[in-house]
């Protein structure tokens, strides 16, 4: 990790986003206790220590069984049945059970809500900093690793049978591509151009639980939050153990600031009812409006 940046205002933050980081797609964390003072960035699962005398295979049992038990009991609770671990996994993540994933946003300002939100304070009641994490690794998209691979087919001219689209006839291949058009046809050959025809392999998708890197995933609806949030989660191969340094930069907002950030962003319309949408968001904006700068509905 470098040097990190420190933030004194919510101008200061805007700026450090727009001049300072990659002009590639970004994600963010924002953490109300920095990594720096014991707060690490890890998986919601890996903050459990005692999986830690658990050998792989046990943990990896464990996960999978306690997943099975929470997808069991989502047929009394979902109108739509998730497809895969992935979905069920992000489910489970957003309803508070501990998972291999991490909470990420393609939103600064999101990310910036959630370091500065609420002030802690230490064991000496001082106010603590908080801070925003930046990925500067490059994980893979889930989106990538679940894409079927394709390969080429050339046909070879038949000379026997050349010459038929004269009678009114169509070769075989037209007549493929006539099927797959409509519907008809294999849904693993597609046509293209230049008389070329994609065959599309059936790659089985990798479980959250096989994975051998870290993947980003943007995961379903499953909620109004994570589409307010511009939520991603990334899925941790090892995810009893914290991101390396070298993954990720830090950004320190001071805790004097954090007041005004908190103004600024509700301003912004990048609040509580915004990014809660239900009735939970609606009570803590009206407990900050009325109750925290007493202010006005």
């Amino acid at each position: 990790m470098s040097t990190p940046f420190l933030i004194n205002s919510f101008e200061e933050y805007l700026n450090t986003v727009r001049t300072e980081l990659p002009s590639r797609r970004i994600y963010f964390r924002g953490q109300s206790k920095p990594a720096t003072d014991g707060y690490s960035l890890r998986s919601s699962i890996g903050r459990h220590t005692f999986l830690s005398k658990l050998s792989f295979f046990e943990r990896e049992a464990m996960e999978r069984e306690v997943l099975g038990v929470f997808t069991n009991h989502l047929v009394t609770y979902v109108q739509h049945l998730p497809r895969n671990d992935w979905e069920s996994l992000a489910i489970a993540q957003h309803h508070g059970l501990p998972t291999r994933f991490m909470d990420w946003t393609t939103n600064p300002l999101v990310a910036l809500y959630f370091a500065a939100r609420k002030t802690h304070a230490d064991e000496k009641m001082n106010p603590m900093d908080s801070a925003v994490y930046v990925l500067t690794s490059e994980p893979s998209r889930f989106s990538e690793i679940a894409r079927p691979k394709e390969d080429t087919i050339t046909p070879v001219p038949d000379l026997a049978t050349s010459g038929y689209d004269a009678f009114g006839v169509a070769d075989a291949e037209d007549a493929e591509t006539t099927a797959i058009a409509s519907g008809s046809a294999p849904s693993d050959i597609s046509p293209s151009e230049n008389g070329q025809r994609h065959v599309r392999d059936i790659v089985p998708i990798p479980s959250p639980f096989e994975i051998n890197e870290n993947v980003i995933y943007d995961p379903p609806h499953v909620s109004p939050r994570i589409r307010a949030q511009d939520g991603v989660l990334l899925a941790c191969h090892q995810p009893l153990q914290p991101l390396e340094e070298k993954d990720y930069l830090e950004i320190i907002v001071k805790h004097e600031a954090h007041d005004d950030i908190r103004r600024r962003l509700d301003q912004y319309g990048v609040f509580d009812k915004q990014l809660f949408p239900d009735l939970d968001g609606i009570a803590k904006w009206l407990k900050y409006r009325v109750f925290e700068i007493r202010g006005k509905c």
